[in-house]
C-alpha cells in the first residue's frame, strides 16, 4: 500500500472523487478509500442543477457523454391533488449514481489517483500528520478529507454531534420503466415524507422519497406502506401505477440526520454529505457536494502552494467558505422541510404557488446556488 499521499481521501462518492479528480489535476499525490466497487446504485435523488456544469467542464468531465435527462420544469403536488408548477432559474440533469460516480471514477484513475476499495477502521492525528487505518495497512498523510457520506463508524470515532442522536427518517429509492416527461422534476408531499421523480440516462424513472419512520413502522413492508400513504397523493400514485419496477427490490437507508455538522472534525476537512445535509425537497444535495470538493480542492492547493501559511488557518478559511456557500441554503432546506410538515399549511402553499408561480421560483432560489465560477 502506499503510504505517503499528499492527500487522502475518505469516501468514494461525489465529493470524493471531484475533489480526487481536482487535486490530481494539479499535480498532487492522491489516494481514495472507498468501501465498495463501482460502478453501484445509492439513495439519492439524481437531480443536479446546472450551476455545477462550470465545474464539471473544467475537471475535464462532459457529462453529455452520459446521455443525461435535461431538466427544465418543476412541480410540486400536496396530499390533497393540489399542482404548482414552475420553470427552474438555472434547469439541471438527471443522471443516476451507477452512471455518474463510475464516470468519475474512472476519470480519477485516469488522473493517476490511487482508489483503494476497503473500509477505513480509524483516524488518528499526531505531530501535524495522519495515520488512516484499513485492513490492508496504515497510510499516512498531511492532509485527509472526509467524503464518506451522510454517517459512518467515522462518526462515532470523532464522537461528531449528531451521531449520538436517532434520526426519525428513513428514504427508499428505485428505478423504473415508464412514460414521464424527461423535462420535468417533480416532487410529491404525502403524509409524512416527500418523493422526487424524475427521469435520468436511457429514459430510465428515478423514484426516491423520504419518510417518517413513525409512519412507516405501522407497517408490514415497503408496498403496503405505499398503498396505504403515497397513494392518497392521487399524482403519486398515478406515477407508482404506470411505471414498473427495474430493481428486484427498492433500496433503502435509515438514520438520515439533518442536524447541523461540522466543516472541519479533528483537522479533517468534511466534504458533501459528509459537512451537511440539505432536506430532499430542496433537491440540490449532488450539487453542493462536487461544489464543497471544488472548495477544498483549491484550499488544500493553496496550502501546499504556501499561499495558506499553517493548517488552522486552512481551516478556518474552509470553514468560512463552506458557511458562506452552504449555510443558508441548509437552513432554508430544514425551515422549510419543517414548515411543510403541516398539512394545512402545505395545501395553502401549494394554491398559492399554483397561482403565483413566481412564489415558487422564490423558493427554489433559497437552495440554489449561482453557476460555479473558476478561479
Amino acid at each position: 500500500m502506499r503510504t505517503n499521499p499528499e492527500v487522502v481521501i475518505i469516501g468514494g462518492g461525489l465529493a470524493g472523487l471531484a475533489s480526487a479528480i481536482h487535486l490530481s489535476k494539479k499535480g498532487l499525490r492522491v489516494t481514495l478509500i472507498e468501501k465498495t466497487d463501482y460502478p453501484k446504485h445509492k439513495v439519492c435523488g439524481e437531480y443536479v442543477s446546472n450551476e455545477i456544469l462550470p465545474y464539471l467542464k473544467w475537471l475535464d468531465a462532459d457529462i453529455s457523454t452520459l446521455d443525461p435527462a435535461m431538466i427544465t420544469n418543476f412541480e410540486f403536488t400536496s396530499q390533497n391533488g393540489r399542482i404548482a408548477r414552475t420553470s427552474l432559474p438555472l434547469g439541471g440533469f438527471g443522471i443516476s449514481r451507477y452512471a455518474l460516480d463510475h464516470f468519475l471514477f474512472e476519470k480519477a484513475i485516469s488522473n493517476g489517483c490511487i482508489i483503494i476499495t476497503d473500509t477505513v477502521t480509524d483516524v488518528s492525528f499526531e505531530n501535524d500528520i495522519f495515520s488512516i487505518k484499513t485492513s490492508k495497512g496504515i497510510l499516512s498523510s498531511k492532509i485527509v478529507l472526509g467524503a464518506y457520506g451522510k454517517r459512518s463508524n467515522i462518526d462515532q470515532l470523532l464522537s461528531r454531534d449528531f451521531i449520538s442522536k436517532k434520526s426519525p427518517w428513513l428514504a427508499v429509492k428505485g428505478h423504473y420503466a415508464g412514460n414521464f416527461d424527461n423535462s420535468l422534476v417533480a416532487l410529491h408531499n404525502f403524509q409524512g415524507g416527500y418523493c422526487g421523480v424524475s427521469t435520468v440516462e436511457k429514459n430510465i424513472i428515478n423514484i426516491c422519497y423520504l419518510a417518517d419512520y413513525k409512519t412507516f413502522k405501522k407497517y408490514k413492508n415497503i408496498d403496503e406502506y405505499q398503498n396505504a400513504v403515497l397513494y392518497k397523493n392521487k399524482n403519486l400514485k398515478s406515477v407508482f401505477e404506470n411505471s414498473t419496477p427495474l430493481f428486484e427490490k427498492p433500496l433503502t437507508i435509515s438514520q438520515i440526520s439533518f442536524d447541523k455538522k461540522q466543516p472541519v472534525e479533528n483537522h479533517i476537512l468534511m466534504i458533501g454529505d459528509t459537512a451537511g445535509l440539505i432536506h430532499p425537497m430542496c433537491g440540490n444535495g449532488m450539487a453542493m457536494a462536487i461544489h464543497s470538493a471544488k472548495i477544498a480542492a483549491e484550499l488544500v492547493l493553496d496550502f501546499y502552494d504556501g499561499k495558506i501559511g499553517s493548517r488552522s488557518l486552512l481551516e478556518k478559511k474552509y470553514t468560512q467558505e463552506w458557511k458562506k456557500h452552504f449555510s443558508k441554503r441548509l437552513f432554508a432546506g430544514r425551515l422549510l422541510g419543517k414548515i411543510l410538515s403541516y398539512k394545512t399549511f402545505t395545501h395553502i402553499m401549494t394554491s398559492a404557488a399554483a397561482y403565483f408561480p413566481s412564489l415558487l421560483s422564490l423558493i427554489i432560489k433559497q437552495t440554489h446556488g449561482n453557476p460555479v465560477t473558476i478561479n
